[in-house]
């Protein structure tokens, strides 16, 4: 696999901003390696027992002979992959695992995730569109607009143009592209209750705007927020502004899913 990584002026920025939001502790449940396996065959047995990840083989079955070499990933934290540890799940942030699974059918594979916490869709779309699209990726993954949501003035309909003006840019490139609606963070335990209603709706509003985008466009779109997850405590970090390594699991999980009925739709229309 070639360049498995993140784009160097992120790789030197400083630990707070490559790293999970908040402080990681060891996890309580221990991987297992199984008798006879390669050394990296782990297995951790909370994600193995978890019913919204995948199971053995899945990723796998679903992205054989996929035709993706080069992977880039823009947005803002979502897409960096911040997030606290979870017991029992490897310590591996979504857009890697999705790089991960997509790398190994490829042996020259290439992912450069540009993703940046703090990153408005203005700036995603100033700052990282131009070094995506000079990497001539095949596939890209847009994970963006959650940070314009967390402050006091938001204004979706410029949301929802920048949106279309990143992926439109990506596809007239010939390149596949990712959206994603994200997991209804309005559920965080953190959330005061005073902000749940107006973040609810405004997560609902940029999901809506993202697949309606994707359909226009022939994206992929990963729907995150109906996901019956969305009211699972441990999915969310302590600071209620991103997803533990559990939520990590889940969203490339239900990414590779949609990547796999993509490839499916593909060859029945050949």
């Amino acid at each position: 696999m070639v360049g498995l990584g993140r784009d160097p002026e992120v790789a030197g920025a400083t630990a707070s901003q490559t790293t999970p939001a908040t402080a990681r502790a060891p996890a309580a449940d221990s991987p297992t390696v199984t008798a006879g396996a390669p050394p990296c065959a782990v297995t951790f047995p909370r994600e193995a027992a978890d019913p919204y990840c995948l199971r053995a083989g899945e990723a796998d079955r679903l992205l054989a002979g996929h035709p993706w070499h080069r992977f880039a990933v823009i947005g803002d934290s979502v897409a960096e992959g911040l997030g606290d540890r979870s017991p029992g799940y490897p310590d591996e942030p979504w857009c890697d695992r999705i790089a991960a699974e997509l790398a190994s059918h490829q042996p020259d594979f290439a992912y450069l995730n540009l993703g940046r916490m703090n990153t408005r869709l203005a700036d995603v779309r100033a700052k990282q569109l131009g070094k995506a699209l000079a990497f001539r990726p095949d596939i890209a993954l847009a994970a963006c607009g959650g940070y314009g949501l967390l402050l006091s003035r938001y204004d979706p309909d410029a949301a929802g143009e920048h949106l279309r003006a990143i992926v439109a840019a990506f596809v007239e490139q010939g390149c596949d592209v990712i959206t994603v609606g994200m997991f209804d963070g309005s559920h965080a335990p953190g959330v005061p209750e005073r902000f749940r209603a107006v973040l609810r709706q405004r997560l609902r509003d940029l999901s809506l705007r993202t697949e309606a985008i994707s359909a226009d466009l022939g994206a992929i779109f990963v729907a995150l927020a109906s996901h019956p997850a969305s009211r699972d405590a441990d999915i969310y970090s302590e600071d209620h502004r991103h997803g533990t390594m559990r939520g990590h699991a889940i969203a490339a999980a239900e990414t590779i899913r949609a990547l796999g009925a993509h490839l499916a739709n593909v060859r029945t229309r050949r």
